[in-house]
């Protein structure tokens, strides 16, 4: 199983689409924190000019901490699409390229086969994401340096900096969880087609269309946003409470975890049933 993953790695990482995320974030993020270095600091004067009244605000407040996070809470929804790009052509990159038939006649059962490419798929997904946190920390720390973070959540909230590693690696680790669900959905969508397209704009599709839906201020959409998996994607934002609800947590991570091996079952079983003759 090893040796099959390894292979779907290198499957994975042969093509340039791979690298599309990658380069994208490499690109991006810096030009984003550079762009904030020399003109960023306006935000939090502003921000915080009337509170000055009030209270007195010391230290560093405009750091590396505070742009990250903004930069999570500003591209998160963007990230989806760049995890579509690999995780719907694993499948239907098989199709299309007409490797269907040798690949399944193998001895390897296709279980095994399905299961490493899937695998292989959410390694990708937590490479992508890491890179993400790897890029906006580390630059963001090197430029603009340490400090406690400044958070606009239901208010006004400031955590300490010697809790923020601890904080930021948990939002990492939980995020990268829940692209897991966005790249099992479009794993699914890959093995139902024979090209790419459909899989990453389909999924999109549906991101987008659960998260308008389940943010209309009307109630039988109000009903309807518990049994979307759009709504838990932002399970990475809990760790930034000011004291972490552990209990709510464990609840999104399992719904998460329920929505992955409901869209990775039929998977399973189209794959099981592919038709190599026709």
């Amino acid at each position: 199983m090893i040796n099959l993953i390894y292979y779907e790695l290198l499957k994975i990482f042969k093509k340039w689409r791979t690298y599309i995320g990658f380069i994208a974030i490499g690109i991006l993020i810096p030009l984003i924190e550079f762009v904030l270095y020399f003109s960023g600091q306006g935000i939090i004067e502003n921000t915080t000019k009337r509170l000055e009244q009030d209270f007195i605000l010391v230290g560093n407040l405009f750091n590396g901490w505070f742009v990250t996070h903004l930069i999570m809470n500003s591209l998160w929804i963007h990230i989806p699409f760049l995890i579509c790009l690999v995780a719907g052509d694993v499948l239907a990159g098989e199709a299309s390229a007409g490797t269907y038939r040798i690949l399944l006649i193998r001895p390897v059962s296709r279980d095994k086969i399905l299961i490493s490419k899937y695998i292989a798929t959410l390694i990708y997904t937590l490479s992508l994401v890491f890179f993400l946190a790897f890029i906006s920390l580390g630059l963001g720390l090197l430029l603009l340096g340490t400090g406690d973070l400044l958070i606009f959540k239901d208010g006004l909230l400031i955590l300490p900096q010697d809790e923020l590693w601890f904080r930021f690696f948990l939002s990492f680790l939980f995020a990268s969880y829940a692209m897991c669900v966005v790249s099992t959905l479009a794993f699914l969508f890959s093995s139902l087609v024979e090209n790419s397209i459909g899989p990453i704009i389909g999924t999109m599709a549906v991101i987008i269309f659960f998260f308008i839906i389940g943010n209309l201020p009307y109630d039988f959409f109000i009903t309807l946003k518990p049994y979307l998996f759009t709504t838990y994607l932002d399970v990475w934002t809990l760790v930034f409470d000011e004291k972490i609800d552990w209990s709510m947590i464990v609840k999104h991570i399992l719904i998460l975890s329920i929505y992955m091996l409901s869209l990775f079952l039929p998977t399973y079983l189209l794959f099981r049933k592919k038709d190599i003759l026709s």
